[in-house]
């Protein structure tokens, strides 16, 4: 049931709405004219608006009442008629806001589908409202999800953000780690900036003019001085992402500076105290780079003071159709397209779905979604591929079809796109394909035509 308001000057059309609308389970108002209109709405909210253009000569018109209507309530929706249609009418009634222009006179069929899809649209953008209401409620500084793992985060990013004490983000690449971070600043006593910086991003020669700043003339190309993102974090939260990218050589500058508080810039001779919070993130397992000698274990240690670990989304599928919702609302407001929501067939696809990718993943094939998608309702077509309604593919056998031969190119196609991922590492290949390193070994032996000599990677 909806409230309705319905403002007509013409009595036979007013008693007609009233009856055809009460019939349909509705609480209608009538007005006569558009004063009194304008004095229902100021002491009441109304769910949608129907009113005439005419309403007498000498009185506010039609579109006085929709101007009136949103600014009282921008989510009202109003629908406009009239006798008299011009271009010029209708125009200026989609501009301000009206959901639709009918010329009487219409059918009832056709009043109906247009209330229904009025509605529709308020509950669609009601739901959004009170879905970002509670997604503000989940966290104060924008992290989404309602599941135990997640909640585990926020009583950690509660509990360490006011000290501090140096801390250490895992988790897959895509499921969060700077928002986690940025939160961990927004809740801090620092009043400084928040400046990430990628230590994967930052070529060999210059991490430590990046990191430390240098002077003028101190290289080459050092036209001029530049503080780092030390310096330019001072008073604030430094983010390093991927850390474990870090070259060697440069931990060993990192950890003096944590340690000491201090930065030298590249040509200069004297320390620059520096006052910054250091939050580091990793997607890698640092303690086993620790043991394989590509890290510092007393770097390590230095920035593993409290470690906070941001699960895979795989991991917290209650919190998809939250995620997909906020990307779905946010998506919609930067395309300026009205809200949308998810088919059920689409939010059981995204159910089932292991996002490898995690989060940035879902927001990615949101955002192509909305884009793609027809109406008001993102179906199953308009995920990508992965996600789509199968179909059985097409068998062709050709005269000299090679099963074996076949099977061979399927097989090395999988073991090298497992390669790929594990950057070349064999045994970090085998465990994403499920198998063991030997038989993993066999196969690629077995497709590359090898010899048996063992290896020992």
């Amino acid at each position: 049931m909806a409230r309705i308001l319905i403002v007509d000057d013409e009595r036979s059309m007013r008693e007609f709405l009233d009856i055809l609308l009460h019939k349909s389970g509705h609480e209608v108002t009538v007005a006569l004219h558009a004063e009194a209109a304008f004095t229902l709405l100021e002491r009441e909210r109304f769910d949608l608006t129907i009113t005439d253009i005419n309403l007498g000569a000498g009185r506010p018109d039609g579109l006085a009442v929709l101007s009136r209507v949103k600014e009282k309530d921008p989510q009202t929706e109003v629908i406009v008629i009239t006798a008299f249609a011009t271009t010029e009418n209708a125009v200026q009634a989609m501009k301000a806001g009206a959901h639709d222009y009918l010329i009487k006179p219409f059918k009832v069929d056709e009043l109906n589908v247009v209330v229904q899809k009025a509605l529709e649209k308020r509950a669609l953008v009601l739901e959004n409202v009170l879905l970002r209401s509670k997604l503000a409620a989940q966290h104060p500084d924008g992290i989404i999800g309602k599941s135990a793992a997640m909640r585990a985060v926020y009583q950690l990013v509660d509990k360490v953000a006011p000290t501090r004490t140096t801390v250490l983000i895992t988790g897959e690449s895509g499921t969060g780690k700077e928002l986690v971070a940025r939160a961990i600043h927004a809740q801090s006593r620092k009043t400084g900036p928040f400046v990430p910086v990628n230590c994967g991003a930052i070529p060999a020669n210059l991490i430590e003019s990046e990191l430390f700043g240098h002077l003028k003339g101190a290289f080459t190309d050092a036209k001029e001085a530049k503080p780092g993102v030390f310096g330019a974090a001072n008073g604030g939260t430094l983010f390093l992402d991927e850390i474990g990218e870090l070259p060697l050589t440069s931990q060993v500058s990192l950890l003096r500076a944590i340690q000491e508080k201090r930065v030298r810039p590249v040509g200069a001779t004297k320390d620059v105290e520096v006052d910054v919070r250091i939050i580091a993130a990793t997607n890698r397992d640092l303690a086993a780079d620790v043991k394989a000698g590509r890290f510092r274990e007393d770097l390590f240690y230095r920035l593993d003071v409290v470690r906070i670990h941001v699960p895979p989304l795989r991991a917290r599928p209650e919190d998809v159709p939250l995620l997909a919702q906020h990307f779905i609302v946010r998506t919609c407001a930067q395309l300026g397209r009205s809200p949308m929501r998810l088919t059920a067939e689409a939010r059981q696809r995204l159910d089932a779905y292991a996002f490898p990718g995690n989060v940035r993943e879902l927001e990615n094939l949101i955002e192509r979604a909305v884009t793609l998608a027809e109406g008001d309702e993102i179906g199953a077509a308009a995920l990508p591929g992965p996600l789509r309604p199968s179909t059985s593919p097409v068998l062709e056998l050709s005269e000299h079809f090679d099963l074996e031969a076949r099977l061979g190119e399927i097989e090395r196609g999988y073991l090298l796109a497992a390669l790929d991922r594990a950057k070349g590492v064999k045994k970090d290949a085998a465990a994403l394909l499920g198998i063991t390193f030997r038989q993993f070994r066999h196969r690629w032996k077995k497709i590359n035509n090898e010899g048996d000599d063992d290896e020992a990677e």
